[in-house]
């Protein structure tokens, strides 16, 4: 690109040269040759008037005295009626501009000038012309390689951001370069590398969080599963299928839930249901874990209380809070029912050491942990709980107690500005 635009730039210039340094050789070499007739006709001029003032008052005219009044490049010839022809200068060789001029006294006055004087001056002129023609080009190539370095250099930078999308690497550059078009691009770039980033940033959390949340689901699975194998007791293998059964639903609801929160995650699917089935169903679920580590997991506070939720939502965040109990607590974990003002409130608390001091304000930030773990539990239970217009919050440090704040109104559906049903 840079060599096209050197040598289109230098191309214009050439033909303009051509077209008017063309044009400016013939003026000049036309002005200069009239010049130098008009010269030689006025020298014959004003010889003849000299040679006549000089007859009038009957003097005599000789070449010594008319010497000093011609130039020096010059030869004329005076020829008077009755005397010899007078010469005055060199005769010149070759070429002539030659002028004449009659006088009063009947004399005749003939000045030349050798044309290579004008041939001289054209030259001059022709030398002068060139080296403003050359400075020119030099110009113009000066200025092609540098506008051509501002334009291709953007465009090479903006080739590398686009092989740098296309091997993934989303960062925006920020760049620009004060040229409006190749700033639109560069717009552009960085608006594509920003949804870029953002699609690889939700793809790679939705896999964190189902990974995290279907962990432990299927780890209590596998273990009905085996219980099943182990015995030959027709109502024991009934009653461990019903349990994985279940589970199988929950951990199917899991997955669309997270499905559905990646994609757009102002949809929700709340309706009221009876709290009591979903604490019930995680003491089955987690009194296996507990009882083999040597603990236990108890519920009291009302009873039949309805909330607004979705059940499998619910559920999941009640698992992440008995889990995080039995993976960082300690003692008996409790989970107690409340009612305050218009909404139900479900208090998970254990026995352990709570919540250090230096993780109080970041226990729901993503890759926040106290141990080894993956710090993503109580950040997706945070979210699934206000997707659906719900809360999650640490009500106390040591020990630790945690509130699931969910409504007892039914949900209020609107539709945003794209159509999309929303949860109020």
């Amino acid at each position: 690109m840079r060599r096209r635009l050197i040598q289109s730039t230098l191309a214009v210039v050439l033909v303009v040269i051509a077209v008017f340094g063309v044009s400016l050789v013939i003026v000049e070499t036309r002005t200069i040759s009239e010049s130098a007739r008009e010269r030689v006709e006025s020298e014959a001029v004003r010889l003849a008037s000299i040679v006549d003032s000089r007859l009038i008052v009957e003097e005599r005219v000789t070449a010594e005295f008319l010497s000093d009044q011609v130039t020096e490049d010059r030869y004329a010839v005076i020829r008077i009626p009755g005397q010899p022809p007078i010469e005055v200068g060199s005769k010149p060789e070759g070429d002539v501009i030659s002028a004449s001029e009659p006088g009063e006294e009947g004399e005749t006055v003939t000045v030349q000038e050798p044309r290579s004087s004008v041939t001289r001056e054209v030259g001059r002129t022709l030398l002068i012309i060139g080296l403003v023609a050359l400075l020119a080009v030099i110009a113009a190539v000066l200025l092609a390689i540098r506008q051509a370095n501002r334009l291709a250099s953007p465009l090479t930078d903006l080739a590398e951001t686009a092989e740098r999308l296309g091997s993934g690497d989303p960062r925006p550059r920020h760049r620009r370069y004060g040229v409006p078009e190749l700033d639109r691009v560069a717009d552009v770039l960085d608006a594509s590398a920003e949804r870029i980033a953002r699609m690889l940033t939700a793809e790679r959390r939705l896999a964190a969080d189902a990974s995290h949340q279907l962990r432990t689901p299927l780890t209590a699975l596998s273990m009905r599963l085996e219980e099943i194998t182990l015995t030959d007791d027709p109502d024991t293998v009934k009653e461990e299928a019903t349990i994985a059964l279940t589970q199988v639903e929950r951990l199917t609801d899991v997955v669309e839930r997270l499905l559905t929160n990646s994609r757009d995650p102002r949809t929700g699917s709340a309706v009221t249901f009876d709290l009591d089935d979903v604490i019930q169903q995680q003491l089955a679920e987690w009194r296996p874990a507990y009882r083999s580590a040597g603990r236990a997991i108890v519920s009291s506070g009302k009873r039949h209380l309805q909330a607004v939720g979705t059940p499998g939502a619910v559920a999941q965040v009640l698992a992440a809070l008995i889990e995080n109990s039995l993976m960082h607590g300690g003692g008996t974990v409790a989970l107690r029912t409340r009612v305050t003002g218009n909404q139900v409130v479900v208090e998970v608390t254990d026995e352990g050491p709570g919540v250090p001091a230096d993780l109080g304000s970041r226990i729901f930030e993503r890759a926040i942990s106290g141990h080894n773990s993956t710090g993503i539990g109580l950040a997706v239970a945070r979210d699934l709980a206000e997707a659906d217009g719900g809360r999650l919050e640490m009500l106390q440090a040591k020990p630790a107690v945690f509130g699931l704040f969910l409504s007892r109104t039914p949900p209020r559906r609107t539709r945003d500005e794209e159509g999309r049903q929303t949860v109020r």
